[in-house]
């Protein structure tokens, strides 16, 4: 920092360069007045909307969850489009004192003008319920009182006129969505019933209803064959009894060929007990796929029902929502308060302009003070010398004036000194004073 390199020197500089401090200081406050005071007056006006709830509840006697921050949202988004923005401006002949805009910077600088605040509502809230407002408060900010009531009426008057349009649109579409749902649901689950039927008629026996039936079966053929077998046995020990074929007589062999005939009659009984039994067991081989099958199909069927049930509730209750925004009778928008002209100019910022001014005007004495110390460096003080040149002085010979004679000063000063007092107090809090002043003076001017 050259020879500032101690508080007692900077505060030195400082009362050295206060002349060229407060000066600059001082212009730099007058500039940032002019300035703040040449910026066009700004008008604020405002317009309120409430957002009464639905005079028709729930069957629990609960009012409906409401929809109303949703459709704000959309309705604020179609306002603030470049399409509808410029219409707005067209109508008002906004900005026709600022030729030099394109469309695009009035489109800005009107969205930068607008401002829609939503008032919380103050009922509770069911869990998981979107959030509620009361009303809206829509705020235009123009550079004439008229303009800025009027913007904001005209914003005003948009959001009524869509919010009626768009609640019912919003139900008439909701109600068409949820019949198309619920056709598809329901064709969905005639044709999954109509393929379960033909899969059951080709499966017919091995359904697994029919196990119990086809066990039982099961059971009476294996009883069945069994006798079959001790008949067929008991026939051959007869025919084995009667002896050899050549010497019987014929009635023995009327016999014989009766006891064949029996025979024959047996193994025709048994081969088709055997294949009914094949039959019924190639089935039950077959049930435990059936089955999963039939599993597959139930549970595809619940989930079609399923879906049918609620797609079937929620087209109900859009049907509900669409006769209700039919006779008005669903959450309504209402004009509470129309904005009117302001009779004053809101606050454009001319107070912290000021103050920033006066701030940066003080920097920059400063700074300017330390650069003209710096291009000129001159050894004032005993410390600078002995810092400088690594030599101590012996006597120290102030600077005398006319008013200073009879006033003594340290020895290890030369030039500068800023203890002395001034009004009873130090020079530097003097400075710091009178700069603090003329700040809050300037400020006073604007309001």
């Amino acid at each position: 920092m050259g020879q500032i390199q101690s508080l007692d020197e900077f505060l030195s500089l400082l009362w050295r360069r206060r002349w060229l401090i407060i000066a600059v200081t001082l212009l730099g406050l007058a500039l940032a007045a002019v300035y703040a005071k040449s910026r066009p007056a700004t008008y604020s006006a405002a317009a309120v909307i409430q957002i009464e709830v639905p005079s028709v509840t729930e069957q629990d006697g609960t009012v409906a969850p409401s929809g109303a921050a949703q459709l704000l949202q959309a309705i604020e988004q179609r306002l603030t489009t470049r399409e509808n923005l410029l219409a707005v401006i067209a109508r008002h002949g906004l900005y026709a004192n600022l030729p030099g805009l394109t469309d695009d910077q009035k489109v800005q600088a009107l969205r930068s003008a607008l401002t829609f605040q939503s008032v919380a509502s103050a009922t509770a809230q069911n869990f998981g319920a979107p959030p509620a407002i009361s009303a809206i408060i829509i705020f235009a900010r123009m550079d004439s009182p008229a303009l800025a009531a009027r913007v904001a009426n005209d914003f005003a008057q948009g959001i009524l006129d869509q919010s009626t349009a768009g609640q019912l649109e919003s139900a008439r579409d909701t109600t068409t969505f949820f019949a198309t749902e619920e056709a598809r649901v329901w064709q969905q689950i005639v044709a999954l019933e109509a393929e379960i039927a033909a899969f059951k008629n080709a499966n017919a026996a091995a359904m697994p209803t029919r196990l119990s039936v086809q066990s039982d079966e099961l059971v009476a053929l294996d009883a069945d064959l069994r006798d079959l077998a001790q008949s067929r046995v008991a026939i051959e020990g007869q025919r084995s009894a009667l002896g050899p074929l050549s010497g019987l007589r014929a009635t023995q062999l009327r016999t014989l060929d009766a006891l064949d005939a029996q025979l024959t009659v047996l193994d025709a009984q048994s081969a088709s007990l055997l294949t009914r039994r094949a039959e019924i067991e190639a089935a039950l081989a077959g049930t435990p796929e059936v089955d999963r099958v039939l599993s597959g199909y139930d549970r595809r069927l619940a989930q079609l029902q399923g879906q049918h049930d609620v797609v079937t509730r929620r087209m109900a209750e859009a049907e509900t929502s669409q006769r209700l925004a039919e006779s008005r009778q669903s959450e309504r928008f209402i004009l509470l308060e129309r904005a009117t002209e302001p009779q004053f100019a809101t606050g454009g910022g001319g107070k912290k302009l000021v103050l920033a001014g006066g701030i940066v005007s003080l920097l920059a004495g400063i700074a300017l003070a330390f650069v003209l110390d710096l291009v000129n460096p001159v050894i004032r003080t005993a410390e600078q010398m002995q810092r400088q040149l690594d030599l101590r002085p012996v006597v120290s010979i102030p600077e005398i004036s006319p008013q200073s004679r009879r006033k003594s000063v340290p020895s290890d000063r030369i030039h500068d000194d800023p203890t002395p007092q001034v009004f009873g107090l130090p020079r530097y809090a003097v400075v710091v004073g009178g700069v603090t002043i003329a700040l809050m003076l300037a400020t006073a001017v604007l309001t």
